[in-house]
């Protein structure tokens, strides 16, 4: 049995794993597949190179073909739930009613809110109504967390910040009662361990509230003109956790006589609340366009990738065989959509085709089991949080077979707000799964800087050969030998040509990542080395057609050619493994691209160098906010100035990324090979790292005096212990 195996992967997918040579299962991978195979949700961030992919693809297809072969074989049919899923029958708190920073747990009574600053609110799925209102109520709640809270009753037209309008009631930790905004004192203050009891009568339409069992007077009448609402159980939470208990097991403080357990009230007196239609809403007859799995990425390259990672993940599946397909822009959809009609269990795809082909009904939601996010915080820096807010929105949250909805978030890093929010809003108790920590630059890579300093290096006016710059000093004073801020950045864009030419030839670079900040600078770059350097060289950026990009891949893939000359967003993901090499010919302005970047290299164990050309002095540089986005673009003025420019700083933006993964990173002379022996001795970049001779005799000879002072202590101990046993003291 494989070590795959041993976490419950089918042994077909463990076969096609160990001829991928995978061995053991990596960090991220052990925590990932197990929580995942137990249908929870998952919220990843590990190291690039480490698995991920694998962590998310390897249970997402033994679960796809297991429900698969449930549904040739019938069973499916018979647990589908056709009108009602148990929880639509069920008293509990309402994921679709319910504010962006509530997490409900699964069983639906556990309410929690972490958000330090605002109110989040959330109702249950089912109100207590009666013909002239009639009936007595009651249920719990426990504190279980310390925070603030208001619980009561609202209508379902009431705000989730209860008690700030006139169709909600609340009561709360502060000890005051609230309604219409107004906020009076009443019962007592509670927090931690305490029970609240809620009651409603609508016989006499009153509301009022216990605390530990202390009974307090009414706390509102209800108007008249509320008669013929609804009255659902509601709560409004700042950093706290509240657990309800509406009837389900005995309560802590039973009611007085008359009320009865909200859970028991009659079918003709409850309402299903309005926003339940992720629970009804599920169509039972699967259609061959309806995926079981959607796989969002940041680029077409990275949904590639994944798709055919799938392939070989899924290799020896069969009876029946999972189909997968990539779904992505840049390419005639009319092949695609094709493959969509012929039936699709799996879709891997970038945000513009998939929003196009659901949108025009290509592609449906109705059989969703798995929505994952790779790469989300790339996804969100990109503005796609509003596109997978509306795809989750329009997602059923349970299978036809009553399976809930997962969802599975990878991300660079966990510590990023905009991420931690989005899980929040979606995510139903995620695992979290942070090996990373903050971030972390991986043992196997080297990272090293070079400073670019155009006032003490003036090989960018005495040399000949002179790389083609971006054009932003076209309407500047440059005048070689002055040291004017347009003049010294013009110089560090020119020597940067000349220092990339020496790190190649200083550090013999066969096969490298060079990341550009722009796609220009990639152009003016590829023609530079290829001219001048006589390297092969190929750029992948958005502004190449996408036939070309995935060509320009794959030769570099294939080692045909020495260099891939690329942006941040158009090389995020991207795993080719035993590349020994990366340079920033520019370092990036999100301190985060940083990891990025140099984690192309140091996989599959095998050891990494990073060389960062950074200037010493401020560059000018591109910043486009024009409509155009660049495109024939020569308005050289500052930003502040209506222009398209700024003002580079790339000594502040290294202290940031030292100061972000608390390190100094060494620098070195461009000019002079890179001293491998700093890096813990022989190191051969692109293989994996040698074992060095062992400094065992002197290490031994070091602890010999030590050893031998712990030898006698122990005899010391005993002999003294072997006479108190033979003489023991009367």
């Amino acid at each position: 049995m494989t070590a795959f195996e041993e976490m419950g992967v089918l042994s077909e997918i463990a076969k096609a794993v160990d001829e991928m040579e995978w061995v053991l299962p990596t960090d991220v991978q052990s925590e990932a597949i197990p929580a995942i195979l137990g249908g929870g949700d998952v919220l990843m961030a590990a190291e690039t190179g480490s698995g991920k992919t694998g962590a998310f693809c390897l249970p997402i297809l033994q679960i796809v073909w297991e429900a698969l072969k449930d549904a040739t074989s019938g069973k499916m049919a018979k647990s589908a739930v056709q009108h009602h899923s148990p929880e639509a029958k069920s008293w509990i708190l309402n994921v679709y009613d319910r504010g962006d920073a509530i997490a409900i747990s699964p069983d639906g009574l556990l309410c929690q809110s972490r958000d330090e600053v605002k109110w989040h609110g959330t109702r249950a799925t089912k109100g207590v109504t009666g013909k002239g209102l009639t009936g007595k109520y009651y249920y719990e709640i426990q504190i279980t967390d310390e925070g603030l809270c208001r619980v009561g009753y609202s209508t379902i037209d009431a705000a989730l910040d209860l008690g700030t309008d006139a169709y909600g009631f609340g009561y709360g930790g502060t000890g005051k009662k609230s309604h219409l905004k107004q906020f009076d004192n009443y019962g007592e203050a509670f927090g931690l361990n305490d029970i609240i009891g809620c009651f409603i009568n609508l016989d006499d339409r009153e509301v009022k509230f216990s605390r530990n069992g202390k009974m307090f007077p009414v706390a509102f009448s209800i108007p008249k003109k509320l008669d013929n609402s609804a009255f659902f159980p509601a709560i409004v939470l700042k950093n706290a956790e509240v657990k309800f208990n509406f009837g389900s097991e005995p309560f802590k403080y039973p009611p007085s006589s008359g009320y009865i357990s909200i859970r028991e009230a009659s079918d003709d007196c409850t309402v299903d609340s309005k926003f339940l239609r992720g629970y009804v809403k599920v169509d039972t007859k699967p259609k061959p366009n309806a995926p079981l799995c959607i796989i969002i990425e940041p680029s077409r390259e990275l949904a590639e990738q994944t798709d055919k990672q799938m392939e070989k993940f899924k290799k020896y599946l069969d009876n029946p065989k999972i189909r997968n397909l990539a779904v992505v822009g840049g390419v005639g959809a009319n092949e695609q959509i094709v493959h969509l009609k012929s039936g699709v269990e799996i879709v891997t795809g970038t945000p513009g085709r998939i929003e196009e082909f659901i949108s025009t009904g290509q592609l449906s939601l109705s059989q969703i089991r798995f929505f994952v996010l790779d790469e989300a915080d790339g996804l969100l820096q990109q503005g796609y949080g509003r596109f997978i807010n509306k795809l989750y929105s329009e997602m059923p949250k349970f299978t036809v077979d009553g399976k809930r909805l997962q969802i599975i978030v990878c991300s660079a890093t966990l510590h990023n707000m905009d991420v931690k929010n989005l899980a929040d809003k979606i995510m139903h108790f995620p695992q979290w799964i942070d090996l990373k920590g903050q971030d972390s630059v991986p043992e196997t890579v080297h990272h090293v800087v070079a400073l670019v300093n155009p006032v003490q290096d003036l090989k960018w006016i005495t040399s000949k050969a002179r790389i083609k710059t971006d054009n932003i000093h076209l309407n500047d004073d440059v005048r070689p030998g002055t040291k004017s801020p347009e003049t010294l950045s013009e110089g560090v864009k020119l020597l940067k040509g000349v220092y990339i030419l020496e790190a190649i030839k200083k550090n013999d670079i066969s096969q490298c990542f060079i990341f550009c900040r722009t796609k220009l600078d990639c152009d003016n770059l590829e023609k530079w080395l290829t001219s001048v350097g006589k390297y092969s060289c190929v750029c992948l950026h958005s502004d190449r057609s996408p036939a070309e990009r995935k060509n320009n891949l794959q030769l570099f893939k294939d080692n045909k050619v020495q260099f891939l000359i690329c942006t941040d967003v158009a090389a995020r993901g991207i795993d080719i493994r035993g590349i020994p090499f990366v340079i920033n010919y520019t370092l990036p302005d999100d301190k985060a691209n940083y990891l990025h970047r140099i984690g192309r290299v140091g996989r599959a164990e095998r050891m990494g160098l990073a060389i960062s050309l950074v200037s010493t002095v401020p560059e000018k540089v591109w910043y486009h906010t024009c409509p155009s986005r660049g495109k024939s673009c020569r308005n050289t003025n500052l930003v502040e100035n209506g222009g398209c420019a700024i003002w580079y700083n790339e000594m502040q933006l290294l202290g940031e990324i030292e100061e972000h993964l608390g390190v100094t990173i060494t620098q070195v002379d461009i000019f002079y090979k890179v001293p491998v022996d700093e890096f813990d001795g022989k190191v051969v970049y692109g293989h994996k790292k040698q074992l060095t001779a062992s400094n065992y005799e002197s290490h031994a000879n070091e602890l010999l005096t030590t050893v031998s002072e712990l030898t006698a202590l122990e005899k010391a101990a005993q002999i003294s212990y072997h006479q108190l046993r033979c003489n023991p003291i009367s």
